[in-house]
């Protein structure tokens, strides 16, 4: 198993059971986490992280994510999470590690689906 797969593991490990040790062996004590690459104020610090991690999610989210690519210092994760009746994220996840394999910089980049067109190729309303 590769470095970032061990690291989407425990990811999907803490995410699922929102436990302060588990997020803490994804993520150095001076770790930043960027909800967007442009964001203008990432959380910082593993205790902000965990805080930021133990907030109720609007549903139950449903996930397919993989390795992309990496090496000993950038992995690249790609997918997609369903939050049922909420919202739907296309994915893809900049993982920077630390010599240890916890997370340096964790940034993502998101997109939500288009609205659908309409028969008449018109925008929905």
């Amino acid at each position: 198993m590769t470095q970032a797969s061990r690291w989407l593991d425990g990811y999907l490990r803490a995410w699922r059971s929102k436990a302060p040790d588990d997020v803490r062996a994804l993520f150095t004590d001076d770790a930043e986490y960027w909800f967007r690459p442009d964001d203008p104020d990432p959380v910082r610090g593993i205790d902000a992280i965990i805080e930021m991690w133990i907030e109720d999610e609007p549903a139950e989210p449903v996930f397919e994510l993989e390795v992309l690519i990496e090496d000993e210092r950038l992995g690249m994760i790609k997918g997609h999470v369903d939050y049922p009746g909420h919202e739907f994220y296309w994915n893809l996840w900049e993982v920077h590690f630390a010599p240890d394999g916890r997370a340096v910089r964790f940034v993502e980049w998101f997109m939500t689906p288009r609205a659908a067109e309409t028969a008449d190729g018109g925008s929905p309303t």
